[in-house]
C-alpha cells in the first residue's frame, strides 16, 4: 500500500481527480487530498473527503495544524506527491520556487518523490515559459507525466489533455500497481509503449542532443541548396527522448515545426551553423543525429544571380561531416547514433557508414518513396551486434521505440 499526497490545481480536468482518488482507494492506496482554490471551482473538498475517506486541506493558515507544523507533517508523511491536474500556473509556480499557498509549500517542504500530470490549453502547454518551466522541473527531479493529445474542452484540439486517471496511476511506482486496462477508463485506440518519464525509466538525468530537419546552403540572398527533409523524425525522438525524463537539445534545420514540450531548441540554415551548435551543446550522453545535412556547398553571391546572365557557374565545396566529427571528438558522446537515408542497398550503405564515421549506430530508412515529409517510416537499427529491424509505423512510435531500445542500453 502506498500513501499519495494528491494536489489537486484549478483547471477543468480536476474533476478527474476524483476518479484518480476512487482508483487508488480500490486498489487499497491511501489518498491525502490538498485542494488549491483553483482547484475549489471545480471540485468540492465534501467529494474529494467522500472517496478518500481522509480530510481534505486547503488553508496554510488553518490554526490547529500550523500550530503542530502540518505542512511539514503532510510533506513528509507520503510516500510521494503527485500534482493533478498541475495548471501552466501550478507550474510555473513550482519551478519558481513560489510558496504563498498549502500546496507550493508542501512541494518545497517535501523530501519524497513529487509526480506532476499536467493539463492545459495547447498553446499553453507548447508556451516557450511553459517548456522551459517543464524542463526545470525535471532537472530537479520531479517526473513530468506528458499529457495526451484530444479535444479539450476549449474547442481546442492537440497536446495538453491530462491522461485517464488509470493511465496516470499505472505511471507511479505502487505496490499493488494499477494496470492501465480500457475497462477501467473511456474506450481508445491501442497504443505504443508509454514514453512518460518513470513508465519505462532509463533517460532521467541524461543528456540528449538531437540534430533535425534539412540545411540551407546560400547560391544568393534568395536561393539555396536544400532537401526535402520536413524534420518530423527528429522532432519526434526529441519529444520521446523528453518524455523518458531526459535533459533534450535539439538543434533544428529550417522547418514549420512546433518545439517539442521539454525541448531546448536551436536554430540553425546551414550546415556549418549546425556543426558549431552541436559542438556547443556538447558534452551529451547521446547524441542523435537524424538531420539531412547538405553535403556540399558554394561561394554564395552577394547579390541575386540574374536569369538574364545565364545559368550560373557553381564553385562547390564540402560541407563539414557532422557525424563523423562527433565520431573522433574529445567530448565524443557515450552513444553516438546517425541516419542513413538511402533509396538502394540500404544496409550495406548503413554498415559502411557506420564504421566510416565511428558511429556506435546507424538508424537507416529507405527514402524512395514519400517518407522524407511523411508521417510514417520503417526504421532499421545498424549496430556492431549485426541489424535489428525496429518496424514500420508512425514517425512518433518509431521514435518511441528508438529511444526505449536508447534507455535499455543506458541500464
Amino acid at each position: 500500500m502506498a500513501r499519495i499526497l494528491l494536489i489537486v490545481g484549478g483547471g477543468i480536468a480536476a474533476f478527474k481527480a476524483a476518479e484518480l482518488i476512487r482508483l487508488a482507494r480500490r486498489y487499497g492506496h491511501e489518498v491525502t487530498p490538498v485542494l488549491t482554490a483553483g482547484g475549489a471551482h471545480f471540485v468540492t473538498p465534501m467529494t474529494l473527503a467522500a472517496l478518500a475517506e481522509s480530510p481534505v486541506y486547503t488553508s496554510l493558515w488553518d490554526l490547529k495544524d500550523e500550530t503542530e507544523m502540518g505542512h511539514i507533517q503532510l510533506s513528509r508523511a507520503a510516500d510521494l506527491v503527485l500534482v493533478c491536474p498541475a495548471t501552466a500556473d501550478l507550474l510555473a509556480r513550482m519551478a519558481a520556487g513560489v510558496a504563498d499557498d498549502l500546496a507550493t509549500t508542501l512541494l518545497l517542504a517535501t523530501d519524497k518523490p513529487v509526480y506532476a500530470a499536467p493539463a492545459m490549453n495547447v498553446r499553453m502547454w507548447q508556451h516557450a515559459a511553459t517548456i522551459a518551466n517543464v524542463a526545470t522541473l525535471r532537472a530537479r527531479g520531479v517526473t513530468v507525466i506528458e499529457p495526451t493529445e484530444g479535444a479539450m474542452a476549449c474547442g481546442e484540439y492537440g497536446p495538453g489533455r491530462l491522461p485517464e486517471p488509470a493511465e496516470i496511476l499505472a505511471q507511479l511506482p505502487l505496490t499493488p500497481t494499477i494496470p492501465f486496462a480500457p475497462s477501467e477508463v473511456e474506450a481508445r485506440p491501442a497504443k505504443g509503449p508509454s514514453t512518460s518519464p518513470g513508465a519505462n525509466g532509463g533517460l532521467e538525468g541524461k543528456h540528449i542532443l538531437v540534430t533535425a530537419g534539412p540545411t540551407h546552403e546560400p547560391i544568393d540572398p534568395v536561393r539555396v541548396i536544400a532537401n526535402r527533409s520536413s524534420g518530423k523524425q527528429g522532432f519526434a525522438i526529441a519529444a520521446a527522448a523528453a518524455a523518458l525524463g531526459a535533459r533534450v537539445t535539439l538543434v533544428a534545420g529550417p522547418v514549420a515545426l512546433a518545439t517539442p514540450p521539454g525541448v531546448a531548441r536551436i536554430d540553425v540554415e546551414t550546415a556549418d551553423q549546425m556543426l558549431a551548435a552541436v559542438e556547443s551543446a556538447l558534452p551529451a550522453d547521446a547524441a542523435i543525429l537524424v538531420a539531412a545535412v547538405a553535403d556540399w556547398k558554394v561561394a554564395a553571391s552577394p547579390t541575386k544571380l540574374k536569369k538574364s546572365a545565364g545559368p550560373p557557374q557553381l564553385a562547390f565545396a564540402p560541407n563539414p561531416d557532422i557525424l563523423a566529427t562527433l565520431g573522433a571528438h574529445p567530448d565524443r558522446p557515450r552513444l553516438l547514433v546517425g541516419f542513413a537515408a538511402e533509396t538502394d542497398d540500404l544496409l550495406a550503405n548503413a554498415g559502411a557508414k557506420r564504421t566510416a564515421k565511428r558511429a556506435d549506430w546507424i538508424v537507416a530508412n529507405d527514402v524512395s518513396g514519400d517518407v522524407m515529409g511523411g508521417a510514417s517510416n520503417h526504421l532499421h537499427l545498424v549496430t556492431a551486434a549485426g541489424v535489428e529491424d525496429l518496424g514500420q509505423g508512425s514517425k512518433k512510435a518509431l521514435a518511441r521505440t528508438l529511444l526505449l531500445r536508447i534507455a535499455e542500453t543506458f541500464a
